[in-house]
């Protein structure tokens, strides 16, 4: 029998994910975030492009889709539902059919629904995000290495947490080609936190 709330939950938690805070700050700039800096629609690239007020409203928008998703999907149908939604609000986010499948790389997003699905997890992964970007002054060092990292430390609070957060680690680790081989080169650009556009 075919659940009409539950898929209405899934179509929903997609479109939340489509909603593209670095896309929209950009226009109002009149500047296409995605031919800009790395051509990225997400927050690194928000705070290099366009400055510190709109990276740090990317940041916590892309964080509330995956932390809304998580909850209408909880709300629905239960844990495996909430699951289901964040999945798809991070594949929204990553493929939006809005901006012709072209989106962010997902961290946040990822982060936000790992952390509404289990908090302390989110704490942990979270914690391990900062320190390792702390250490090596580059985002896409904390991201590459968390994407590898954080589906196992899922897998150890709860082994039904490895499906999802599996493809979300492998999706965030390819989207991060381009980073890793300019890690490997040790070109990748280190943190700037100055002021752009504010």
């Amino acid at each position: 029998m075919i659940d009409i709330p539950v898929i209405i939950a899934l179509i929903v938690a997609y479109l939340l994910g489509n909603i593209s805070p670095a896309i929209i700050l950009g226009k109002k700039y009149g500047i296409d975030i995605k031919s800009q800096g790395s051509g990225n629609a997400g927050t690194t690239n928000a705070l290099r492009v366009l400055g510190k007020k709109a990276g740090i409203i990317t940041l916590v928008v892309d964080i509330l889709k995956g932390v809304v998703a998580v909850l209408i999907g909880r709300y629905t149908g239960g844990e495996t539902i909430a699951m289901a939604c964040g999945l798809l609000a991070f594949c929204g986010h990553v493929w939006p059919v809005f901006f012709r499948f072209k989106g962010g790389k997902g961290v946040a997003t990822a982060f936000g629904v790992i952390t509404a699905v289990n908090p302390v997890m989110g704490a942990v992964v979270g914690g391990m995000m900062v320190a390792i970007v702390l250490i090596t002054k580059r985002v896409s060092a904390g991201s590459v290495i968390c994407s590898l990292v954080f589906p196992f430390i899922a897998n150890l609070y709860n082994p039904e947490y490895l499906w999802w957060t599996l493809i979300m680690g492998v999706t965030m680790f390819y989207k991060h080609k381009e980073n890793i081989n300019r890690l490997m080169k040790g070109e990748e650009p280190r943190m700037d936190f100055k002021k752009r556009r504010d």
